[in-house]
């Protein structure tokens, strides 16, 4: 299988909608209680982008899965940190796909000067929790019955990796200015 990992474009927004609508329709891994249309999915992908990395990850059959990172809070000190996403199709989990979009999305937040990555994990999600323990996550929390969808409330957990420590951080670098000089 020869993959290929590169930019997201709001244009593929219908080929993600595709992936990450299993994930809000039929489970409770993403809190999302509504699909969001395709018309709102590049909005988020041309808005978010500008700051922080989306890449997909996509052979001659199409899109496989894709990562992202967003702010971890808006406040400016937590600047440096993000919290993570990697989705997968339901043909590509199980293939080292998530580690490929993973190890590239990291790369990149190592260029852009982010420090540390938060993964939050609804429960129970043993192949989630499992996968990000072998990205180099460690666990730190669990908020009990955070959110309520299908009738339940679910626990969310937090994992952490660190990326880099400088003593002094250099300011974050928006991703839309690091794709002018870099190639993904």
């Amino acid at each position: 299988m020869n993959i290929q990992l590169r930019c997201v474009s709001p244009s593929d927004a219908s080929d993600l909608l595709s992936i990450y609508a299993p994930y809000v329709t039929d489970s409770a891994v993403s809190f999302e209680l509504l699909l969001p249309s395709v018309e709102d999915f590049a909005q988020r992908i041309e808005h978010y982008s500008q700051r922080f990395p989306w890449i997909v990850a996509e052979n001659e059959s199409g899109i496989l899965g894709y990562a992202y990172a967003y702010a971890y809070r808006e406040r400016k000190a937590y600047q440096w940190c993000v919290e993570t996403s990697v989705y997968l199709a339901p043909e590509a989990k199980g293939k080292g796909i998530g580690k490929l979009l993973y190890d590239r999305l990291f790369e990149i937040l190592i260029e852009l000067n982010i420090t540390r990555a938060y993964a939050v994990i609804t429960l129970p999600n043993p192949a989630s929790v499992q996968f990000h323990a072998k990205m180099g996550f460690l666990s730190f929390a669990t908020y009990q019955k955070v959110g309520h969808k299908f009738n339940a409330w679910h626990d969310v957990h937090w994992m952490e990796k660190e990326l880099q420590y400088p003593l002094l951080p250099s300011d974050p670098i928006a991703f839309a200015d690091w794709l002018k000089t870099a190639s993904v």
